[in-house]
């Protein structure tokens, strides 16, 4: 937080600084080009990551989880439509990595969001889920337990 306010503050001194008769956008869009460029070189001094690597990040994710909801969407319409007599439900259990209560919220979050998957009960220790998919044969259950191996290493990524 503290580098983007020190980014914003750069932008507008260098809007004082050109010393034009009005705010303009895109002096003020060069400023803060230029404060980007600042504070990456000086990010080191602050104790903490480039701002911008933890945007970047979001927007991996987000593009990640469209992408799994739309095909997982899609799978389940099709499932729904077209071979509701090949359905094989079941269970599938999954054992994380993940450590704090906010990353194993937010996991089982998007596992329930996501179409054809739901969360039925988590471990006391927190380590393994018990998830009900709409299809639990082997091609169908390994890319379910990819999706969500992509989903802890992005939330392992987030976490950093």
């Amino acid at each position: 937080m503290q580098q983007v306010l020190l980014n914003i503050v750069i932008a507008f001194l260098w809007v004082l600084f050109q010393d034009e008769e009005s705010f303009k956008a895109s002096t003020f869009s060069s400023g803060y080009l230029i404060g980007l460029i600042v504070i990456y070189i000086l990010h080191r001094f602050f104790g903490q990551q480039f701002y911008l690597k933890k945007v970047w990040v979001t927007i991996k994710f987000l593009a990640v989880y469209l992408y799994q909801l739309v095909t997982s969407s899609m799978t389940t319409i099709n499932y729904i439509l077209f071979k509701t007599k090949d359905l094989n439900p079941g269970l599938v259990t999954y054992e994380t990595t993940l450590s704090s209560d906010w990353e194993v919220s937010f996991l089982t979050i998007l596992i329930i969001i996501t179409p054809g998957s739901t969360v039925i009960r988590i471990s006391k220790e927190k380590q393994k889920f018990f998830i009900h998919a709409i299809d639990v044969s082997d091609k169908e259950k390994q890319k379910l337990l990819k999706s969500i191996r992509q989903y802890e290493g992005l939330i392992l990524e987030v976490a950093e």
